[in-house]
């Protein structure tokens, strides 16, 4: 007999709920999920602007607090030899078109919430498409693929801009440049992944890299990838072992996302804190362990959110709001992996 845990609970916790009230009702979660867009793109417009208007030549990025204006020149907006701000106006022009987009996603967030369908299957023309059942992992992979091919094409319009619109600042010669021979060797790439650089191991990994000849490659395989991948999800149901291996429920789709956004956060803590081409010194500075347990920070609290909603995912599942001895032990084995992976970093992050 297996042995289970009671994961229900007798306190009211619909405070909490947020979205999850929303969770069979496709129609109404997708404009939340439009809606909180807009709020995104609200905050990066109106920070850009602020920062602009408080912007101070004389004095260093990091040690005015800039946010957004570092990332924005190391793109290559605005930016001169050394990493001097020569020029403020782009950065105008992309913080007004971050608070545009998101009033046309606040107008259409509040549409599906308001005046839309509370479920797309009782939509009309291809609205119906996009509607899904949390069982359904044909929809779902449909759904997924439309995302994936979003990002596939922020990747490459990324590459884009390094290769054809105006070039990326390189820390290396101080200067934006055209990156006019981005890296293509699959070697080369994918031997980040194990740790490779230049053929020789290093702990760092992907974080290893040295020039932005090998950042834009990577991101044209990324954004490849991407689009590919997007169009199998849309023309082809998960295969066997998918639909045996995951959870098909809104908690644990939630809380699989959240684990792909823990690893974005945990990656992002490498890079800043131990890539000067991603992160230039000139805008970041040299010392970047508060920007990096930011991003540590973030990793944790979206890991937290991803067992927290994969549990809830597992009682769902049974019906029962009980998780089996099995689920428990897998949950542990991950914290231990977690646990590790973090006291390596440290480790990593002390000797560097």
């Amino acid at each position: 007999m297996t042995a289970t845990t009671s994961f229900k609970t007798t306190n009211n916790y619909d405070w909490l709920s947020g979205n999850a009230r929303l969770i069979n009702l496709s129609g109404q979660l997708l404009g939340a999920h439009i809606a909180h867009a807009g709020l995104i793109m609200f905050w990066a417009g109106s920070i850009t602007l602020l920062e602009v208007t408080n912007f101070d030549p004389s004095v260093s990025l990091y040690d005015q607090g800039l946010l957004l204006i570092p990332n924005l020149a190391r793109l290559g907006w605005g930016v001169g030899a050394e990493g001097t701000i020569v020029d403020t106006y782009p950065y105008f022009v992309i913080g007004m078109l971050h608070l545009v987009a998101s009033a046309v996603l606040g107008a259409g967030g509040l549409f599906h919430v308001f005046r839309g369908v509370a479920n797309l299957k009782d939509g009309t023309g291809r609205t119906v498409k996009f509607h899904y059942e949390w069982n359904d992992p044909k929809k779902l992979g449909f759904i997924l693929g439309h995302h994936l091919i979003f990002l596939g094409v922020a990747a490459l319009l990324f590459v884009g801009k390094a290769i054809f619109w105006g070039g990326i600042y390189d820390p290396v010669i101080a200067d934006v440049r055209i990156i006019s021979n981005p890296t293509l060797n699959p070697v080369t790439i994918f031997g980040y992944l194990f740790g490779l650089s230049d053929g020789v191991w290093n702990p760092l990994g992907m974080a290893a890299v040295d020039n932005l000849e090998d950042i834009i490659g990577g991101h044209i395989w990324v954004g490849v990838a991407c689009i590919a991948g997007g169009a199998w999800h849309i023309t082809t149901q998960p295969l066997d072992w998918a639909k045996k291996a995951f959870t098909y429920n809104g908690h644990s789709i939630l809380s699989y996302s959240l684990a792909g956004v823990a690893l974005m956060a945990f990656t992002s803590a490498y890079f800043v804190a131990f890539n000067d081409i991603a992160f230039p010194s000139e805008f970041y500075s040299a010392d970047r362990s508060l920007f990096t347990g930011v991003q540590s920070l973030l990793c944790a609290t979206f890991l937290g959110g991803h067992v927290w909603h994969a549990l809830k995912g597992k009682a769902e599942e049974t019906n029962s709001g009980n998780i089996s001895d099995q689920d428990k032990s897998q949950a542990t084995a991950a914290g231990f992996v977690v646990l590790a992976i973090v006291v390596i970093s440290l480790v990593l992050l002390s000797v560097t």
